[in-house]
């Protein structure tokens, strides 16, 4: 299954007005609690967000980063309070190395060049800094769902997305020197306005200790990692065969001298 194209609607935009639907909103509550962990002992002075959902103002204002600026499509600059810049995910108008925290709410499951957004988001970052992102998981009744013929003829969000796995999300964050510091796995209901009953309570938590791979949604923590550079001596000089200072032989003298 394709991803959305730029041609049509932008699907982060569709994205946020599926979030007040019954299903949406219980997803978005339990993504904002997870962001709220990951974002426990982070610190700095930029937080940037790709894409707009307002369930996340909360988790962010409890952190202690300075700002937090939106960037995306469509962004609404009313739902952000001003701090929203239109921008392309391939093309972020940042400089280099000046953020501190990057955050992707599924930015990457609507991404048609996945790498090379993964790519532009090293760039922004500081060393050291965070990269947060949530993805659905395709391994779960979420997954299954996007071959139902209905959703699939419509293109709806959020089934039109793409497939990635959190192994594959895995090995590009390995190629671009990021490590993986968490990866944690939430809502484990099936897509269903009737699977939110209290009666179904226990499949979040027999999900999480039994099947846990099998989340509808995977959040991703990872650090930008840059290998330290050992400085070298100068080419001119000729290191000494061996360590220290050479001792002189000593020599018997000649009389009278």
């Amino acid at each position: 299954m394709r991803p959305c194209t730029p041609q049509e609607a932008d699907p982060l935009t569709k994205l946020g007005h599926w979030y007040r639907t019954p299903v949406g909103r219980y997803v978005a509550h339990a993504e904002a609690i997870c962001l709220e962990r990951l974002l426990a002992d982070a610190f700095g002075h930029y937080l940037i967000q790709f894409g707009a959902q307002t369930q996340f103002v909360d988790a962010i204002a409890t952190c202690r980063i300075r700002q937090r600026v939106v960037l995306g499509q469509g962004v609404d600059a009313d739902v952000v309070d001003g701090a929203g810049i239109r921008a392309l995910p391939f093309e972020l108008p940042l400089e280099t190395a000046s953020v501190d925290v990057v955050l992707l709410p599924h930015t990457l499951d609507f991404c048609a060049e996945v790498p090379r957004m993964l790519r532009e988001v090293d760039r922004v970052l500081i060393p050291e800094g965070r990269l947060i992102l949530f993805c659905f998981n395709p391994l779960s009744t979420w997954g299954l769902m996007r071959w139902w013929p209905r959703l699939r003829q419509r293109r709806r969000v959020p089934w039109c997305g793409t497939q990635l796995t959190p192994f594959r999300i895995g090995d590009w964050l390995k190629l671009l020197g990021f490590t993986q510091e968490t990866r944690e796995m939430l809502v484990f209901r099936p897509p269903l306005r009737r699977a939110l009953a209290h009666q179904l309570d226990w499949l979040e938590l027999a999900g999480r200790r039994w099947w846990p791979m099998l989340g509808g949604v995977f959040a991703v923590r990872a650090v930008k990692r840059v290998p330290a550079r050992t400085p070298l001596r100068p080419a001119w000089t000729t290191p000494p065969l061996l360590p220290g200072r050479p001792v002189e032989p000593t020599v018997r003298r000649a009389r009278g001298e």
